[in-house]
């Protein structure tokens, strides 16, 4: 039932897995990658990927950081506050009525084929949460009976650019890009009932024009810069000018944030570029950016998204001075964030990602990767690296080179996450996507030993993470029975597919799904006081 007099004339909201801050552990949102039916729904919802904060009104407490971006955005068109909410995608039906005029949703993966969702998707069958989760926003039942012209954007909005998702899906526009500069024209348009362009490709937005969020961002999570500029051909970010944000307006945003209880996570494609003089870490302005929002009145921590390998292995002295500022080891027992591996391969790193090596020479990637993680591990900082399987032209040759790095980061504290190349930004229509069917043996030891190495370091990760973040004595209990659970399928997973199927990953996953094998399910007697505890 509408609450609102008849709903709002602008509904901004975003699919229910972007909904949750992951128990305080950002990277815990990559389980939304995962195909709906490995966990039950319900244990999911509620251990892994619990709901923020909602108001009576149907509004959020805490949203994704670009939808309070478009949110800042409309305010500053000329939108009154009034006619704009941020809303749960599970309470629509308390801000959609007969005045909504537009409906917008943030979505990272509305069709279920970015890297990390296809590869599990791939591996373990089935839909992922994020496309299944996108289509209930769009098939709500306020939503359909309302009918209010829906706009979609996002990291995710480029696969849809193609029409027959769109109109299969019954989505009036997207915006691919940056959307500052183009949403305030589009929702007035779309407000006043005219006709709306299918795909509005967004500007490159000054960072004067870049307004300072109206809310708190899930996690506390603040942008300091936008875009890289490093020139990778299968990344979209890297296509865009890099810019950083005033240390004022970084500021203004770690108060909204502290004002919602939320500790600044600050977030850039490489934090360590803050100010940077093109690809050369600027020593003194990024530790002006740590120590003023460390020093910030309330601020008693600070977490980070992302940095790159070679900024850490060309400034090692900024990473140990930034692990001094943030307390690390003293206050915190590590600190984390996401990182590009991508391949082990001179070659392949000169032909599609020269710009990631800078400033260093392709040839000495796999050097620069292992003293990185060198830097990385004595300051405690944990990174969350990816590497990319399939890239164009890649041989066994190239997979050797990789299995070897792999293995010589076997004794560094970090997650090293594969996944199948999906042709994005440059590579868009130039490349095929990889599928489990292209699974060479050595493709498969390599996926499988980047597994295997997780395995044996999420035990010590999970235990000090859980100390730092996890309060709730029921959710350590359940996180810990699923850690352990996984821990053990995988490892058994890894050890017959070695043995017994000598590294032919595709035939071990469809004997899986033809039920030829059969993983130990989740026993259901531990899970019920699990559910139990979750509840109280």
């Amino acid at each position: 039932m509408v609450e609102t007099g008849g709903g709002y004339r602008i509904v901004l909201t975003a699919d229910r897995t972007l909904m949750s801050e992951y128990g305080g552990g950002i990277f815990l949102g990559f389980s939304a990658t995962l195909p709906r039916g490995v966990l039950p729904d319900r244990l999911y919802f509620s251990l892994l990927c619990p709901s923020v904060e909602v108001n009576p009104d149907g509004s959020v407490r805490y949203a994704p950081c670009g939808t309070r971006k478009v949110e800042a955005a409309l305010l500053g068109h000329g939108f009154r506050r009034e006619d704009v909410v941020v809303a749960h995608p599970d309470h629509l039906e308390k801000v959609v009525g007969p005045r909504t005029r537009v409906l917008g949703v943030t979505e990272t993966d509305p069709l279920g084929i970015a890297p990390a969702t296809s590869t599990f998707t791939q591996l373990f069958g089935g839909e992922a949460y994020m496309a299944v989760k996108f289509r209930e926003v769009l098939n709500h039942p306020a939503v359909r009976r309302f009918r209010p012209r829906i706009v979609v954007g996002g990291p995710g909005a480029w696969e849809l650019e193609d029409e027959e998702p769109r109109r299969s899906l019954g989505i009036d526009s997207v915006v691919v890009g940056e959307g500052e500069r183009v949403v305030g024209p589009l929702f007035e348009q779309a407000v006043r009932g005219e006709e709306l362009p299918e795909v509005v490709h967004g500007k490159v937005v000054p960072t004067d024009e870049i307004p300072v969020i109206a809310g708190p961002t899930i996690n506390g999570i603040i942008e300091v810069a936008r875009g890289c500029g490093r020139g990778c051909d299968f990344c979209v970010p890297t296509l865009q000018q890099y810019r950083c944000l005033p240390l004022d307006h970084v500021l203004r945003e770690v108060d909204i944030n502290l004002g919602a209880g939320r500790r600044p996570l600050l977030h850039a494609e490489d934090v360590l570029r803050y100010g940077a003089r093109g690809l050369e870490v600027n020593r003194e302005v990024v530790l002006r950016l740590f120590r003023t929002v460390r020093n910030h009145p309330g601020v008693n921590s600070i977490s980070i998204s992302h940095f790159a390998l070679s900024s850490v292995a060309s400034a090692p002295e900024v990473v140990e001075e930034l692990s001094r500022i943030l307390g690390v080891g003293r206050d915190i027992y590590w600190i984390s964030g996401q990182t590009g591996i991508e391949t082990g391969s001179p070659r392949l790193m000169r032909g599609h990602m020269a710009g990631k090596c800078r400033p260093f020479g392709a040839e000495e990637w796999p050097e620069v990767v292992v003293r990185a993680f060198g830097v990385l591990s004595r300051n405690r900082w944990v990174p969350c690296a990816t590497l990319v399987i399939g890239l164009p032209g890649e041989t066994d040759e190239d997979v050797d080179l990789t299995i070897r790095l792999v293995e010589e980061l076997r004794g560094f504290r970090s997650l090293i996450v594969p996944l199948f190349l999906v042709p994005e930004g440059g590579l868009k229509g130039r490349a095929e996507s990889f599928t489990l069917d292209d699974m060479t043996p050595r493709r498969s030891e390599l996926f499988l030993k980047c597994w295997d190495h997780n395995l044996n370091w999420v035990p010590s990760l999970f235990d000090e993470w859980v100390r730092m973040s996890v309060k709730s004595r029921s959710t350590r209990y359940g996180l810990w029975f699923l850690i352990s659970y996984g821990i053990k399928q995988g490892k058994k997973l890894i050890s017959k597919c070695r043995d017994e199927y000598q590294w032919d990953l595709p035939t071990l996953v469809r004997n899986i799904r033809d039920r030829k094998i059969r993983p130990a399910p989740l026993p259901a007697r531990l899970l019920t006081p699990v559910l139990r505890l979750r509840e109280r």
